[in-house]
């Protein structure tokens, strides 16, 4: 799919990927940007940058993502692209001792916001993208969800969880002419990088926030359902379902080095 003359929306578009998705999709000729963000002051900042439109959001609840959808589309026509970006690092502990944790909490924000987000976005678009002969979602998601996040139980489970739905709403709306990619960085130079504890996340390097958006409008331009801004990350997947007591070994490892780190 080609960007140019759509309406395209991306949550958690205020700042990181999401504020480098929206300035991609405005150079590449969208007809209309919309910029949702819990932020909504600095939502209209970079709207204002891009002549496009803001809205705030707390993707967590179902009615401000309705109301992104229907806004968008009473002021400016039909939403082709909906990128649900937002996300949170939340539950990172390397020196926890259980990890079911003590509290639901960062469970259930990690829920809400990594896959229930999703959901509402797939809810309310599906029957407009079927009525319309079809749509595209966007879902950024992490390589954790593909391999693991060491020192996040919550993180690596919801994002993992949010493959799953990924997986589900292109197999079950292919034919609906429904597209699906999913974004599965690993360490990407943003605020909420900066915010967690350093870990195998960015063993391979920090791509820039603007890298990441390059690979995403080629990925879309594809329209290719995995996009991977660290190639090797392919390759740790084959390491992983190759044999995956070698690998759970190895990430153990990984484990133990990072708890000893963090208890000096």
């Amino acid at each position: 799919m080609q960007v140019t003359g759509k309406n395209v929306v991306v949550t958690g578009g205020a700042r990181g990927i999401g504020k480098a998705l929206c300035e991609a999709f405005a150079r590449a000729g969208a007809a209309k940007v919309v910029v949702a963000d819990l932020d909504g002051a600095a939502a209209r900042v970079v709207a204002a940058g891009i002549n496009g439109a803001a809205f705030k959001c707390d993707v967590a609840q179902e009615k401000d993502i309705l109301h992104v959808i229907d806004e968008t589309e009473r002021q400016f026509g039909p939403i082709s692209l909906f990128c649900s970006n937002a996300g949170i690092g939340g539950g990172f502990d390397p020196l926890s001792v259980n990890v079911g944790g003590s509290s639901d909490e960062p469970w259930m924000r990690s829920w809400a916001i990594h896959v229930m987000a999703h959901v509402y976005a797939a809810r309310h678009l599906v029957p407009r993208y079927k009525a319309r002969g079809g749509g595209y979602f966007l879902n950024t998601i992490s390589a954790a969800g593909l391999l693991s996040q060491v020192g996040s139980a919550p993180y690596s489970t919801t994002k993992h969880a949010a493959v799953g739905f990924a997986e589900n709403l292109a197999i079950s709306h292919k034919a609906d002419n429904i597209k699906v990619s999913i974004l599965c960085p690993q360490g990407v130079d943003t605020d909420m990088l900066r915010s967690i504890p350093k870990g195998p996340q960015s063993g391979d390097g920090d791509l820039s926030p603007e890298q990441v958006a390059q690979d995403v409008l080629k990925g879309i331009e594809a329209e290719t359902f995995l996009i991977l801004p660290h190639p090797q990350v392919l390759n740790y997947m084959r390491n992983k379902t190759e044999n995956y007591d070698r690998w759970i070994a190895g990430m153990a490892k990984i484990q133990a080095k990072m708890r000893e780190e963090f208890s000096k």
